[in-house]
């Protein structure tokens, strides 16, 4: 899962303020689009290096985890500082990092029966409709409705994290998953990052001044990832793992 402790942040950054930045999020939206399109590409690398050089693959995936995972906080600190000169070459290296360490799971998908490339659309457009939903929803809560599902999702998201740590734990000892676990921890995920697109449009403004749209794009960037994620393993978990 991608890193998601700035939700958890950003929201306890939020709590009581008013609104900051009323134009952080349209002045993310272009910086959300493009991190989006660089984690593309190092899907489409990771690919071609998963196809062409198999044997490179794993060392230079947790090469770019490490890499990925120092980038994200000195990205982040950088940002929230508003230095956007610095921060913006930095959280392009990091999307493109962060498209290669999640070509493993989409190249899964593709060779999973009834997933494949249909599958992956339909979690890109899970994301889309997330995104234009949370939007509607979120622009309009009350304070105390949108405090009162910020301290949800937080708790929510704590809960999901411990239970992903215990699962890594079992794989490293080669005990896997069962189907029907599997399912329950993608659709909780899938149920918490929705919640959490319907978040930001509420938190953001908050916790953000229009200048530091690089951290809302990045608190954004992570939410739509994670959720393309949990709904991509929740579409494999249903058709069945090989």
């Amino acid at each position: 899962m991608a890193n998601s402790s700035n939700f958890l942040e950003t929201a306890k950054a939020a709590r009581n303020k008013a609104l900051i930045g009323p134009n952080v999020i349209s002045n993310a939206l272009p910086y959300l689009g493009g991190g989006l399109v660089l984690t593309a590409v190092g899907v489409y690398g990771g690919l071609g290096v998963l196809q062409n050089y198999p044997s490179i693959f794993f060392p230079t995936f947790f090469a770019a985890l490490v890499v990925e995972l120092i980038l994200f906080f000195v990205a982040r600190g950088v940002a929230e500082k508003g230095n956007n000169s610095v921060a913006l070459p930095l959280l392009a290296t990091y999307s493109l990092l962060s498209g290669y360490t999640l070509s493993g799971l989409i190249a899964y998908a593709l060779g999973t029966s009834g997933v494949g490339f249909q599958g992956i659309a339909i979690a890109a457009l899970g994301c889309g409709v997330a995104f234009i939903a949370g939007r509607s929803i979120g622009s309009n809560l009350s304070e105390e409705d949108g405090f009162a599902l910020g301290k949800t999702i937080s708790i929510a998201l704590i809960a999901l994290l411990v239970v992903l740590v215990g699962q890594l734990g079992f794989a490293l000892f080669g005990i896997g998953t069962p189907t029907f676990l599997e399912v329950g921890i993608s659709a909780a995920g899938v149920f918490i990052f929705a919640g959490a697109s319907v978040l930001d449009f509420f938190i953001l403004p908050r916790a953000y001044r229009d200048e530091q749209y690089l951290s809302a794009a990045l608190s954004m960037y992570l939410t739509y990832i994670n959720l393309f994620i949990f709904i991509l393993r929740l579409i494999i978990a249903l058709n069945g793992r090989d």
